[in-house]
C-alpha cells in the first residue's frame, strides 16, 4: 500500500501524477504509490490544485484537508490527508485495480 503511515495530523500517501490526461482520477496503486491522472497541465500550480481536488474527492474530505508535503514541482509527491484513518485510506486504495 502507498500509505506511508499516520502522523499526528492524518495519513501520508505517496503519489505519482500524470498531468495532461483526458480526465482527472485516482487510477491505481503502482510500485508503492497512488497513480493519479490529472487533466490540468503542470503550469502555474494548476496540476497541484487539480491533485488536491482529486484527492479530496477520492478520500471524501474537504480540499482544505489535503496538503502536498513534498514534490510540488515533481511528478512524485507526498500528500497529507487529514480526517481519514489509515484503515479508511487502505480500504479505499485496496479497491483500486
Amino acid at each position: 500500500m502507498p500509505c506511508a503511515g499516520q502522523g499526528g495530523e492524518g495519513v501520508i500517501v505517496a503519489v505519482k501524477v500524470s498531468p495532461r490526461s483526458s480526465v482527472s482520477r485516482v487510477e491505481s496503486v503502482v510500485a508503492g504509490a497512488l497513480k493519479v491522472r490529472l487533466a490540468a497541465a503542470p503550469v502555474d500550480g494548476a496540476a497541484n490544485a487539480e491533485l488536491i481536488r482529486t484527492m479530496a474527492d477520492f478520500f471524501g474530505v474537504a480540499k482544505s484537508s489535503v496538503t502536498i508535503l513534498s514534490g510540488e514541482s515533481s511528478r512524485t509527491k507526498r500528500v497529507l490527508i487529514r480526517n481519514v484513518t489509515v484503515e479508511q485510506a487502505n480500504g479505499l486504495m485496496a479497491a483500486l485495480p
